[in-house]
């Protein structure tokens, strides 16, 4: 068999980092990983080719190489997936599809030949031996979890590594919490799945050995879903095999706000490599906390949480929504002021939107408010249910509130108070590479010279220079980031 394996394309968003990419000379932010863990389950003689449309250009040779073209992406891929397929149709080539997005709206992506649904390790061999067999359906699914212990390596030799900004790994699936707006629980339960700690050290060794040295992205749902395990097994291996390496990764995951109340999570975190970590803030409004049930973020001070993970050197970055039923019109100035007085540069905000089978979609459809599937970007200025509050009052807001804090003067105020609260614990001695040395001419060219209000980056310049040296690599790349946020908030 000859599979192709294609991986939609990313359009410009808060977090594909497109203007960041520039910059550093790189064309994604981080590799399709779920396509490269297919392919590693995939019959080892088969013949496999990797096309990320983010890095590659898809032509029709690539479709007619293959026999079956394999599919995937997330809601924001929708508009790129579904020409991936036509042109897969009109060349008479099939289409395999899973991932997220068809596993909640299958039913949406007419011309895919096959479903492969939920879990690729419980479904994808259900469709392999009908495949071997000549009886094939065209929708698998499976109301089980899967142990992911027996996950396979990803396939890293179908990758250009030095295409892209990081890598991804993946150590656990699932969620103990339940916010009504979130997928992840449908999707891949309550109950954190864990892979085992000699699986997680080889995923990582398998990246060393490939010459990766660098930033590791650890896409988990929230990786400190089981702390025990963590600070018991987990982190202790890393720590030990980073100092091996000498720490050639630095780490990042996303977390839930309670890793502030464990410190000793934290120093264990911080002693393995763990630099930033992502954050569902969501609202300082505690009526719309309770509304959508994050409990987690209820009766405690996020401000004091926050600076507390930045003085252990844990750079957070967070999400932040509006909209709410909860939300009144004076939701955008306490957002405001809570993302300037927290310190949180790289700030999501986004508006409210209802994905596909979540609570929240289906109490809205209850209630008659719902409108269209979401777009998977929640920062372009849609939403995809009726609001409480009038809807031209939300979106006046809206934007309002990130041409605040993505304006020059505010932005790079938050950057200065974060580089009072940061402690960073670096690890590692890595010299500068060639590829810093040319990102930060390029910021100093565009950022400097070319840009309007180039007054308030040279002052940050000089300010991290020779007041917080060790600092000074952080304020240039929360430069470069801002510069692309403001990118995007000029398409809103």
């Amino acid at each position: 068999m000859k599979i192709l394996l294609v991986y939609p394309e990313t359009p410009s968003t808060f977090y594909s980092f497109k203007n960041v990419l520039k910059f550093i000379s790189k064309k994604s932010a981080e590799p399709p990983l779920g396509l490269l863990t297919v392919a590693a389950m995939l019959p080892a003689i088969w013949e496999k080719k990797l096309v990320d449309m983010n890095v590659t250009n898809l032509t029709n040779d690539h479709l007619q190489w293959a026999d079956y073209v394999f599919l995937t992406g997330m809601n924001v891929h929708k508009s790129s997936f579904k020409k991936v397929v036509k042109r897969c149709n009109q060349l008479d080539v099939k289409v395999v599809a899973g991932g997220p997005m068809v596993t909640t709206d299958y039913k949406e992506f007419l011309g895919v030949d096959f479903f492969v649904l939920n879990e690729a390790e419980n479904t994808l061999p259900l469709f392999l031996e009908d495949l071997k067999n000549g009886n094939l359906k065209s929708v698998y699914s499976s109301n089980e979890f899967p142990n992911i212990e027996v996950t396979p390596i990803p396939q890293w030799d179908l990758l250009d590594m030095k295409k892209y900004a990081n890598m991804s790994i993946q150590y656990s699936r699932g969620c103990p919490f339940n916010c009504d707006f979130c997928s992840i629980t449908m999707l891949n339960g309550h109950k954190p799945r864990t892979k085992s700690k000699i699986q997680f050290i080889a995923e990582l060794e398998s990246l060393y050995l490939r010459g990766w040295r660098g930033g590791v992205f650890i896409v988990d749902d929230n990786f400190i879903g089981n702390t025990r395990k963590l600070k018991m097994e987990i982190l202790p291996a890393l720590i030990e095999w980073s100092k091996k390496y000498q720490y050639p990764f630095t780490f990042t995951a996303e977390v839930s706000i309670n890793l502030a109340d464990d410190e000793e999570l934290v120093n264990l975190m911080v002693e393995a490599g763990f630099d930033s970590a992502f954050i569902g803030i969501e609202t300082p409004n505690e009526e719309s906390l309770q509304e959508c049930g994050k409990v987690q973020n209820l009766k405690r001070d996020l401000v004091a949480s926050v600076k507390k993970l930045h003085r252990s050197g844990i750079r957070v970055s967070a999400g932040f929504i509006v909209g709410f039923d909860n939300d009144s019109s004076s939701i955008f100035e306490k957002q405001v002021n809570f993302i300037q007085k927290s310190g949180i540069v790289t700030a999501m905000v986004g508006l409210l939107n209802a994905p596909s089978g979540t609570a929240l979609f289906n109490r809205l459809k209850k209630e008659n408010r719902l409108l269209n599937n979401t777009t998977g970007n929640n920062m372009d200025g849609f939403v995809n249910f009726i609001p409480k509050m009038k809807y031209q009052k939300l979106i006046k807001g809206y934007k309002e509130l990130l041409q605040t804090i993505y304006s020059q003067k505010e932005y790079y105020e938050r950057v200065k108070t974060f580089l009072r609260e940061f402690h960073p614990q670096i690890k590692n001695s890595q010299k500068l590479s060639f590829c810093d040395i040319k990102a930060l001419i390029k910021s100093l060219w565009v950022l400097g010279v070319l840009e309007k209000g180039k007054r308030y980056y040279w002052k940050l310049f000089f300010l991290s220079l020779f007041k917080y040296p060790k600092k000074f690599s952080y304020a240039m790349t929360m430069a470069v980031y801002g510069f692309h946020f403001r990118q995007i908030v000029a398409m809103i």
